[in-house]
């Protein structure tokens, strides 16, 4: 043999296992699937067809639940919208990641260590769109991700003008940037957040609740119930600290719900606007489908926090009842057909969860300083490792949002008010609208002992 036919074999061998390898990466890579992220704004648990709700219609998202995973307990750790986003991209508890208003950003050290970074360092095509809602615009991380098309305002406007002049609501722009993701090329596997506007009000404007209008004949001849707890008693049945003109609440409640016509209007735009948001996530799945990705993408969707629509005389959310902190929650996975993982479940899912499933899905531990579970795992495995968690917000303080902190289960709930030595205790199962405070009652006196040894416990695990 030649030298130079000996130096052209030697070549070969020398590219061959490295093109090898270089196919086997490409190959690993695209196996992997693609996840989608979808969270709304101020939408509480029941405000979905699938969760019961007899007026609203959500046919999209409905059949997504059907056909995936449905968590009937989906809780946030804090309900307010920039403290539950930082705890859904780091999996931590507010008293961990320290984000507790809407001026903080991720440190440097703290972003790298949110999903997306994570993912993106382990090979994914990483996009945000709408509304980021953590920290200052000037310092929001657009630089570190493949897609951004973010706002720069804290809330964004439901009503804009698009390149051409003519009117575009904010949930079509949510959608047409979708549809601008998806149709960049690109091998790797992708890892997208959406975070529509819908269905939160409209700060600043007497409307509140701005719909498109071509939703504007939806729900318009119903009539909408009032929540049993909307009556004045459940307000005045607050302690003098809350129950004041100040508390942000019931400047709220003022402004969509003090008389039956603001009631039934405000309601019905909140639901126009989820319609608005269900339409966009229809032309996702459709979208999808076109471009063959139907099969191996999961989409995951969620709440950010819920909302008071009138009950117990308020608006808004940060107060620990049910229709603040419980959310919607729904995993859908093309490629899963086993009966065991699908289906509705009763186990406590949170918003510090999201972080540690999404990598999961990726094949990714979650990172240590992460505090949520890995939900697919936890479901597949029938784990009940959790039965109530902890619960904490401290935005402001009295008298505009009195801090609040507790322990909430599906079955029992535990409140204190920070502030002012203020205790409540609700027993769900008999009591699922809250109406009754058992801290007074002997029956429960060795519950009440119990829940505030928990919850000292669980507030010292949170840090």
């Amino acid at each position: 043999m030649s030298y130079k036919s000996f130096f052209y074999l030697f070549l070969l061998a020398l590219i061959f296992p490295f093109d090898s390898c270089k196919k086997k990466e490409k190959s690993t890579l695209q196996e992997k699937p693609n996840i989608i992220f979808l969270l709304t704004d101020d939408q509480r648990w029941d405000a979905l067809g699938v969760m019961g709700n007899p007026i609203l219609k959500t046919p999209h998202i409905d059949k997504l639940a059907k056909e995936g995973i449905l968590f009937d307990n989906a809780y946030v750790t804090t309900s307010i919208c920039a403290v539950s986003r930082a705890s859904m991209l780091s999996g931590q508890y507010l008293s961990r990641h320290g984000i507790d208003d809407f001026n903080t950003s991720f440190s440097p050290d703290a972003l790298a260590e949110t999903y997306p970074i994570v993912m993106k360092n382990s090979g994914y095509r990483i996009g945000f769109i709408g509304k980021y809602g953590v920290g200052s615009s000037d310092t929001h991380p657009k630089d570190a991700y493949d897609f951004w098309e973010c706002t720069t305002k804290t809330q964004p406007l439901y009503e804009n003008l698009d390149e051409d002049g003519n009117y575009i609501h904010y949930t079509d722009v949510v959608g047409n940037s979708i549809k601008s993701f998806l149709n960049t090329s690109d091998i790797r596997p992708f890892c997208l957040s959406v975070s529509f506007k819908a269905p939160h009000v409209q700060d600043g404007d007497p409307r509140q609740f701005i719909p498109n209008p071509r939703y504007n004949n939806y729900y318009k001849d119903i009539e909408i119930p009032q929540p049993k707890t909307a009556a004045p008693k459940y307000w005045e049945s607050f302690p003098p600290f809350f129950q004041t003109e100040e508390n942000i609440a019931r400047e709220r409640w003022k402004l969509r719900f003090n008389s039956p016509e603001k009631y039934q209007e405000s309601v019905r735009n909140y639901y126009r606007l989820l319609t608005g948001v269900d339409d966009v996530v229809g032309e996702l799945i459709a979208e999808l489908k076109e471009k063959n990705l139907d099969k191996n993408t999961i989409i995951i969707y969620m709440g950010d926090n819920g909302m008071f629509l009138g009950e117990h005389g308020m608006a808004g959310k940060w107060y620990p009842y049910e229709e603040s902190v419980r959310v919607p929650l729904l995993i859908f996975d093309p490629r899963t057909s086993s009966k065991k993982i699908k289906g509705r479940k009763t186990d406590i899912a949170l918003n510090i969860d999201i972080a540690p499933t999404i990598l999961g899905f990726a094949g990714i531990k979650p990172l240590k300083k992460m505090q949520g579970i890995d939900l697919i795992q936890h479901v597949a495995n029938a784990r009940t490792t959790r039965q109530e968690f902890f619960y904490e917000h401290n935005f402001f303080g009295s008298p505009k949002l009195p801090k609040v902190e507790g322990v909430i289960n599906p079955e029992l709930k535990y409140i204190l008010y920070t502030e002012h030595g203020y205790e409540e205790l609700f027993d769900l199962t008999k009591d699922p609208y809250e109406e009754t405070n058992l801290v007074s009652h002997p029956a429960y006196k060795e519950v009440l002992l119990k829940q505030r040894q928990l919850y000292l416990s669980l507030k010292k695990d949170a840090k």
